[in-house]
C-alpha cells in the first residue's frame, strides 16, 4: 500500500512538472503589445544592474487579458551570484496598503461598516482623543479635535494619527493600536495629508473587531487564497525565504552596494510572532501580485467569482483628497488606501490620470493604467533611493519601456 502511495505521488509530482514546463508562455500580441519592445525592459534594467544601481529586478507587464511579460535580471544575492528568478520573493512593504483598504471595502460591501464611521465606533480607545494645538519652546499645547476621526481618514492619510514605532516585535495589532490612541493627532481630521502607516495598521485592527477574524487569516481567507496568491505571507516559510531577494544599499565608499537587513524584522523572517503589520507587513512576488492588480482592473471580479463590488473598487481608486498636496511625487493625489495620479507628470508622465496603485519602501511599485488597460510591476529590494523609491530612474524608465510597447 505504501509503494502504491509513493507511485502514486511520483506520478502526481511529474504531472505537475509536465503542466508547469508546458504551460504557454506570454502571447504580447495577443494582448495588443509589441513583443520587441518589450524587450526593451529587461535591457534597460540590466544597464540599471551594471551601473551597480540595483541588485537585480522583476519586471512584469499585463493587461486585463492576461500577461504580456514577465522578466528577472541581475542577482538575488550578490555575494553569491544567485541569479534573480521571477518568482523571487520580496518585502513590499507599503504595497500592502491596498490589499488592507480593499478588505476594508469588502466589509462596507457587506453592510458591516462605513467608512464614513468614527474609529471609535469599533475601538473605543479612541474617544476623547486629544490633538496638538501648539508648540512652544518647552510646552506642548492639546485639545480636543473638533470631530472624531473617520474609516475614510485612515484609509486618505488625512487622519492626523502620527507614525509610531511598535512597543516590540511581537505585539497585536490591539495593542499596537492602544499604543497610537494614546498619542495626540497631529492636525485636525481632514485638514492636512500626513502619510501614516500607524493609520492604516488601524484599519487592520478594525477588520478584526468587525469580521471576528485575526487580520491576517481574513486577508488570507478572503483574497490571498481564492486569488491563488500562494507567496504572498506576513511570515515567509523556510522554503520561501529561499527565494527571497536580499536588500542592498548605497555602499559607504560611495561606489557599489552592500547588504542591509529589513529593518523592521527582529528574529527569525518566519517567526509567526512577528506582527502582521497591515500597513506594510507582506512578502510576496510579482505573479502573485498581478493576480490582485488584475481583479482590480476587472471591477473587483477574477475567474468568475466576485470579490468586491464595482463600485468599492471605484470608490478606492478615484481621487478622495480633493486639493490637498499628496503622494511622494508631483501630481498625486490619493484614494482609499490607493495612491491616485491627478497629473502625470515625471516619474508618472507616461501614465493616464487616474492611474492607481502604491509603492514600497524598499522600491517595489505596481500601478493600474485603467485607461490603458495596463498593469506594471516592477520587484527590487533597493533601500536609500533618491529622491524616493517612487520617483526612482529605476520606475520611470520601466514604465516608459512598458507604454512604448502598447499597439496603437
Amino acid at each position: 500500500m505504501i509503494t502504491a502511495f509513493r507511485s502514486s505521488l511520483a506520478l502526481l509530482s511529474l504531472l505537475l512538472l509536465i503542466t508547469s514546463s508546458t504551460a504557454a508562455p506570454p502571447n504580447p500580441a495577443a494582448l495588443g503589445m509589441d513583443a520587441a519592445k518589450l524587450k526593451e525592459i529587461p535591457t534597460r534594467m540590466q544597464k540599471f544592474v551594471d551601473d551597480g544601481v540595483i541588485s537585480g529586478a522583476v519586471t512584469l507587464v499585463a493587461r486585463r487579458e492576461g500577461v504580456a511579460c514577465l522578466d528577472a535580471v541581475g542577482f538575488s544575492d550578490l555575494a553569491a551570484k544567485r541569479p534573480m528568478r521571477a518568482d523571487d520573493l520580496f518585502w513590499i512593504a507599503s504595497m500592502t496598503k491596498p490589499l488592507t483598504a480593499t478588505c476594508v471595502l469588502m466589509l462596507q460591501d457587506e453592510g458591516k461598516l462605513s467608512v464614513e464611521d468614527p474609529v471609535e465606533k469599533y475601538l473605543p480607545e479612541f474617544k476623547f482623543q486629544w490633538m496638538v494645538a501648539g508648540r512652544g519652546k518647552d510646552t506642548l499645547t492639546l485639545k480636543h479635535p473638533a470631530r472624531p476621526i473617520t474609516l475614510r481618514d485612515l484609509l486618505t492619510h488625512t487622519s492626523g494619527i502620527a507614525n509610531v514605532e511598535p512597543p516590540r516585535p511581537t505585539c497585536s495589532l490591539a495593542e499596537l493600536v492602544m499604543a497610537y490612541a494614546h498619542r495626540p493627532l497631529l492636525f485636525e481630521p481632514g485638514s492636512a495629508w500626513t502619510y501614516s502607516t500607524s493609520g492604516i495598521n488601524v484599519l487592520g485592527r478594525v477588520v478584526e473587531v468587525v469580521s471576528g477574524r485575526p487580520f491576517a487569516e481574513f486577508l488570507d481567507a478572503r483574497l490571498l487564497k481564492p486569488l491563488g496568491m500562494k507567496d504572498t505571507t506576513f511570515w515567509p516559510t523556510r522554503a520561501q525565504t529561499r527565494r527571497l531577494a536580499k536588500a542592498y544599499q548605497p555602499a559607504g565608499s560611495g561606489r557599489g552596494l552592500e547588504e542591509t537587513g529589513i529593518y523592521f524584522i527582529k528574529g527569525p523572517l518566519t517567526s509567526r510572532d512577528r506582527t502582521p503589520f497591515p500597513g506594510g507587513g507582506l512578502f510576496s512576488t510579482a505573479p502573485d501580485l498581478v493576480r490582485f492588480y488584475r481583479m482590480i482592473l476587472n471591477g473587483g471580479e477574477s475567474g468568475g467569482r466576485r470579490y468586491v463590488s464595482k463600485a468599492a473598487v471605484e470608490q478606492m481608486t478615484r481621487i478622495q483628497t480633493g486639493e490637498l498636496k499628496a503622494g511622494f511625487v508631483e501630481g498625486m493625489s490619493f484614494g482609499l488606501g490607493w495612491g491616485v495620479v491627478r497629473q502625470p507628470l515625471g516619474v508618472t508622465a507616461m501614465l493616464s490620470p487616474g492611474t492607481c496603485g502604491h509603492g514600497g519602501a524598499y522600491g517595489t511599485q505596481g500601478w493600474i493604467d485603467v485607461k490603458q488597460n495596463l498593469i506594471v510591476v516592477l520587484m527590487i529590494q533597493r533601500l536609500k533611493q533618491q529622491p524616493n523609491g517612487d520617483a526612482s530612474v529605476v520606475r520611470s524608465a520601466f514604465q516608459e519601456a512598458a507604454v512604448a510597447a502598447i499597439k496603437k
